[in-house]
């Protein structure tokens, strides 16, 4: 089930477009926006979600409500997930693109290292995956070099004899980036929502790095592409704002 649902298609399509360029790292640049257009509609659905949560955050029913049971968390969690159900908001609808990628994220990894097949044993389990109308022959083996990376191996520049991990740098970074600029400052700072936020905004950037370092480059490289992708995507819905990078002090002061 996994392998016809995920790996199939994802090696496919890797194999097709490596086929049209040439280029398996292009390949994978293309197949990254094409996977973006693909689950755009769920990238919408969280903007939507976090526009909700926000004015959620800002009404005047939801500050009293915090007022009025500040001492009792849970009736104070009722109340909140009572006026989540009136107003249509998912509480988890922002982090729910996240979790679909997980298995993109896994599948992308499972099909760049099948793709890269080097012994004969891997190519009979890559021939295995392979749709009938592309021609294996042609396009094995793949040329695995793209700048100055090996995609089937994790990343790393070497300048004086010390590897530094550029694509884990620039994952980290630009994960940071697409999260704060998708998450509007919170109108009440102390509320789960908020809290929950937060940590994602802290502990993804390290989670996608962690990836980035230790697994092949060619799903560092997915990582970067999609995110500067993501924030395109933010851009041209008319949502991106750069004082979301600022502390909410500072943004107040402005």
């Amino acid at each position: 089930m996994w392998n016809t649902l995920i790996i199939e298609p994802m090696v496919n399509a890797l194999l097709w477009i490596y086929s049209l360029v040439g280029n398996f790292g292009i390949a994978i640049i293309l197949f990254t926006i094409l996977i973006r257009l693909i689950t755009h509609p769920l990238t919408a659905s969280q903007m939507k979600s976090t526009a909700k949560m926000t004015e959620l955050q800002k009404s005047k029913k939801w500050q009293e409500i915090q007022k009025k049971y500040k001492d009792d968390k849970q009736k104070l969690g009722e109340e909140q997930m009572a006026l989540y159900k009136e107003m249509g908001i998912n509480p988890l609808g922002s982090c729910l693109p996240l979790v679909i990628q997980f298995p993109i994220i896994i599948g992308l990894y499972q099909s760049v290292t099948r793709a890269m097949a080097a012994s004969p044993f891997q190519l009979l389990d890559l021939s295995k995956l392979i749709y009938p109308f592309i021609n294996v022959s042609d396009l094995i083996p793949l040329k695995s070099q793209f700048l100055w990376m090996n995609l089937g191996q994790p990343e790393r520049l070497y300048i004086f004899g010390i590897g530094i991990p550029v694509l884990t740098i620039l994952v980290v970074i630009t994960t940071f980036l697409q999260q704060k600029l998708m998450t509007p400052p919170s109108a009440t700072p102390g509320d789960q929502a908020a809290q929950m936020s937060k940590m994602m905004n802290l502990y993804m950037p390290l989670l996608m790095g962690y990836f980035a370092f230790t697994l092949a480059s060619g799903l560092a490289l997915y990582f970067v592409v999609g995110n500067l992708v993501g924030i395109v995507q933010y851009a041209l819905l008319g949502k991106l704002d750069w004082r979301n990078l600022l502390p909410k002090k500072k943004t107040a002061a402005a």
